[in-house]
This record gives structure tokens, C-alpha cells and sequence, in this order.
């Protein structure tokens, strides 16, 4: 069986700075494939920037927006691909002919397209359209699927995502050090990014603390190994808009385990070879065959119904 060697990558992206991010993308595509690898990730909207874009209008958003795979970005990620023989994976915001625009995550060879994610749960702009289908394809013999951020939270879309055939998931985000309910959540301190040499020892403990990778930890791994998948988890350093990000982009094995992590401050890929015959013995593959959809079928596709309402309708 033939192993694959995928590389993901954090960097700082520019707001609004298709050209700049497209310029980072290659020089990592170039550097990467003299590496070794043959495909890389990016995080989601690594080509446009991604929180800025919750204080754009719809028209803002429109002109931001391209269409897929005409689109000057995509066309550009093809030419890179078959410049440095390379799969690319990056993230952008689609429109349509009917200028309805969704968070997208392509997949491009020399060849062009090779597959296109909507994200399923977008909310970082309310003119957003939210995708309505999973994604699965092929990278040299690998079923490979794509979830974007928040889609990897929800698991029923890991799960159905492998029950597809996914034996990869690539999962693009732009996550942690933000406010959030959980214990121990929230922003680290922009100011700290100014001299982050001289900061890099607190900016690494905001980083792997609660705010970012501790929280990170609780489910990603559980992902992996629970559906029996190879994660490619890709996601940026430094300043997006005025949210400073953490990075840890990494590829997790079947088993759960880290094999590849990025752990500078700086523009960084990593490489992990991917090996095809370990699949069948982890244990998400068992717990696949195991499976009695008769029992629960009917439950996991109704709606949900919280303890609130659970409660109101006893009384």
C-alpha cells in the first residue's frame, strides 16, 4: 500500500491581501515539495484572511469573493501546483452566479480542481450561505475528505464524513484564543506579538495553555481516533485582523497520536508520511464494523432536544 507525504503549514496571513497570502502559499509550496512532501495544507481563508471579514458589508464581501475555479486565486494555486508538481489544499470565500457566497476549502493538482468544500457551519459574516454536502475524493489512491473549523466540532460530520470512505480528513481552521464559555478561554494579549522574540516564552505558555492547544487536545485527537483517520489539522500564527492566533497546525495518526506538529512563532510546515496499512488496525476501524445503525439511526437524524425542553415537556 502507498504511503503519502503531506505536509500542513501555519503562517500569518494579511486581511484583505490576496497577492501577499498567495506569495507566503508558494514560496511554502516550492520549499515543501523540495522537502518532499507532495501535498500541503492551509488554514481556512488562507488566500483572503479570515476575521476581518466580519466587519465587511455584502458588497465588500461580494468583491472579495471569486468564483470557483475561474477565479484568479484558484487559477494561480493550479499554476502552482503543476509548477512544483504539487496537491495544494487553501481556503477562500465563492460566490455564484447568483452572487450567494460561501466559505470555501479547495483541493487543486497540475491537472485543476480536484474537490471543493462549502463550510456547513459558517458565522463570521451573516451573508454567508452555508454548504449542504459532505466532500470526498481522491489524492493518489487516499479517500480524503475536507470540514472546515467549526464542521470538525459537530461530530456527527466526522463520522459521516468517514463512513463516505474518508481515510484522511483535512481540517483547515482558524480557532482558539478567543472568548468562548469553557473555562480558561479567551484572547492572548495582541501586544505580546509586537516583540515576540523577547515574548516567546509567555506567548508559547498562552499558547498551550487553556486558550489554545490544552483546549485543542480535549477533542482533535478523539476525532482521529475514534473514526480510525488520518487529521490534518491546518491553522495560522500571528495577528488575523486583531486576533492573535496560535498556530500547533499538526497531523494526527489513526491511534490519535501527533506525528508532525508545528511549534515555532514563525511561517512554518511540517511532514508526516501517511501509511495506508495502519488503517485497519486502529480502533475507529473496529468501532465502524461494529456499528448497529437499526439501534440509533432514527436518533441521530432527528432534531435535537435539549434538557430545557426535555423538562417542559414532563411538566
Amino acid at each position: 500500500m502507498g504511503n503519502l507525504k503531506i505536509a500542513t503549514a501555519q503562517f500569518e496571513n494579511a486581511s484583505g491581501d490576496k497577492n501577499y497570502n498567495l506569495s507566503i502559499i508558494e514560496g511554502m509550496v516550492k520549499n515543501a515539495a523540495e522537502s518532499g512532501a507532495e501535498v500541503i495544507a492551509f488554514h481556512e481563508c488562507s488566500v483572503t484572511g479570515y476575521s476581518f471579514a466580519r466587519k465587511l458589508s455584502r458588497e465588500e464581501m461580494l468583491e472579495l469573493s471569486e468564483f470557483i475555479p475561474d477565479g484568479p486565486s484558484v487559477s494561480l494555486l493550479i499554476e502552482m501546483a503543476k509548477k512544483y508538481n504539487m496537491t495544494i489544499l487553501a481556503g477562500l470565500f465563492e460566490k455564484d452566479d447568483q452572487d450567494n457566497m460561501f466559505k470555501a476549502y479547495v483541493c487543486v493538482d497540475g491537472t485543476g480542481l480536484k474537490a471543493k468544500h462549502r463550510k456547513l457551519h459558517p458565522f463570521i459574516s451573516s451573508f454567508l450561505t452555508a454548504g449542504n454536502q459532505y466532500t470526498v475524493f481522491e489524492i493518489k489512491d487516499w479517500k480524503c475528505g475536507i470540514l472546515i473549523c467549526y464542521d470538525n466540532n459537530v461530530i456527527e460530520n466526522v463520522r459521516a464524513t468517514t463512513l463516505l470512505g474518508a481515510e484522511i480528513i483535512f481540517m483547515p481552521h482558524v480557532t482558539m484564543c478567543t472568548p468562548s464559555p469553557r473555562p480558561g478561554a479567551g484572547f492572548v494579549d495582541p501586544a505580546l506579538w509586537i516583540k515576540k522574540e523577547k515574548n516567546a516564552e509567555l506567548l508559547r505558555k498562552e499558547f498551550d495553555g487553556d486558550k489554545g492547544r490544552n483546549w485543542l487536545m480535549k477533542w482533535l485527537p478523539a476525532r482521529a481516533y475514534d473514526n480510525g483517520i488520518y487529521a490534518v489539522f491546518s491553522n495560522p500564527i500571528g495577528m488575523d485582523d486583531d486576533q492573535l492566533k496560535n498556530g500547533c497546525s499538526m497531523i494526527l495518526n489513526p491511534f490519535g497520536e501527533t506525528v508532525a506538529e508545528c511549534r515555532s512563532l514563525k511561517n512554518e510546515f511540517v511532514i508526516a508520511t501517511l501509511n495506508k496499512g495502519i488503517l485497519e488496525s486502529s480502533g475507529g476501524y473496529r468501532y465502524k464494523n461494529a456499528r448497529r445503525p437499526e439501534l440509533y439511526k432514527e436518533i441521530i437524524g432527528s432534531a435535537h432536544i435539549s434538557n430545557q425542553k426535555v423538562a417542559w415537556l414532563k411538566k
